[in-house]
């Protein structure tokens, strides 16, 4: 059995977490990283951290761009000052102008950046890669990264320009591909774009997707909430993509993300 990790999913929105991880346990997954969007996500992941066993846990900590609160700031820095020895990685943070309302209203996207530059600065404090979220900003994400001198950083779900993710893969960086890559034109590209030493699979958990079938999406409606196990079906759609053996693409993934994570 071909051992998986889910570099990306949100286990503290799972409803049942317990069933989704004996899922993932049963298919063969041997880690998923828990990313976090806030306070209480931070807290939540770290008690499914304390208290599950297998699949095994990895822990990053950071506040996504639409979850900002910056009265929780402080707390969620010092909380990750705190448990720096059980985390992987700073994230899931960045910046996302993708809708209007964001986009025209100045003060969100400020709080956006300082926000993001705040928790970047942390990842260098605590010498750890940061998970990016890019949205409608893919240049100022990487900009900002490169600025704060950050050595190792994830754009997850990448679905930007080329040229961005060209200048990404040249600072040593790393993108991600999710099940979206079965039929999301964007997220193809890039992936078929980047060297696979610099690729991780994830799934974004609980975030749902259209069904697929053999890499192409049903226009039935119907669709699947994905769970780390499904971490298997972004394996399958980019061996479809880029007609190489799953085998062979689930061993240079499970040593990226030891890799970028330093897992052991």
């Amino acid at each position: 059995m071909m051992k998986l990790i889910d570099t990306h999913a949100h286990l503290d929105h799972i409803e049942d977490i317990d069933r989704a991880l004996d899922n993932a346990q049963r298919e063969g997954v041997a880690g998923v990283v828990a990313v976090s969007v806030d306070l209480p996500s931070c807290r939540k992941n770290l008690e499914i951290k304390e208290t599950r066993k297998t699949p095994k846990i990895y822990l990053a900590m950071g506040m996504h761009p639409s979850d900002i609160n910056l009265d929780d700031l402080d707390a969620c820095i010092e909380l990750a000052r705190e448990h720096k020895s059980e985390l992987t990685a700073i994230g899931e943070i960045g910046l996302d102008f993708w809708y209007k309302w964001v986009r025209k209203d100045r003060e969100k996207k400020d709080a956006q950046r300082k926000v993001f530059r705040t928790f970047l600065d942390l990842a260098k404090e605590l010498d750890l890669p940061a998970v990016i979220h890019t949205r409608g900003t893919w240049r100022e994400c990487f900009e900002t990264v490169k600025e704060v001198g950050i050595k190792k950083a994830e754009f997850h779900w990448y679905s930007g320009p080329l040229d961005v993710l060209k200048d990404i893969l040249d600072a040593g960086h790393y993108v991600s591909a999710s099940p979206s890559l079965a039929f999301s034109p964007p997220s193809r590209e890039a992936i078929n774009y980047a060297p696979i030493e610099r690729v991780m699979i994830e799934t974004d958990s609980p975030v749902f997707y259209r069904t697929t079938v053999s890499g192409e999406s049903e226009k039935t409606g119907e669709g699947f909430q994905a769970e780390p196990k499904d971490v298997y079906k972004t394996l399958k759609a980019y061996c479809l993509l880029k007609n190489v053996e799953e085998a062979y693409a689930a061993e240079i993934f499970d040593r990226n993300a030891k890799e970028f994570f330093h897992l052991e």
